[in-house]
């Protein structure tokens, strides 16, 4: 039997909840130089991307969060090998990618 193994895969989009990022207390920034994609200069790692469960990290070197949708919950956080990622309060932010 031929078996194809195929990764499901969702985009996020408006739905009736609407901007879900909306709703988070925390956002997650990268910092750019400490990423394994951008230290190799090619699409390695990329374990944010797949953790992601709301879809809403890009596959890239740096990859970039869509914080239209992330609801802040830090798995990216908890799963970048080399800590590029953090969290920072909503509050603190001046509004870039909203």
């Amino acid at each position: 039997m031929n078996e194809s193994h195929q990764i499901a895969m969702s985009v996020p989009g408006i739905g009736e909840a609407g901007r879900t990022g909306d709703w988070r207390h925390e956002y997650p920034v990268i910092t750019a130089e400490a990423c394994l994609p951008v230290k190799s200069g090619r699409d390695s790692c990329q374990i944010c991307w797949a953790h992601c469960p709301d879809n809403c990290i890009t596959r890239g070197a740096p990859p970039i969060i869509d914080l239209y949708y992330c609801k802040g919950c830090g798995i990216c956080v908890e799963v970048c090998p080399t800590h590029a990622i953090v969290m920072h309060p909503e509050a603190d932010r001046t509004g870039e990618g909203s």
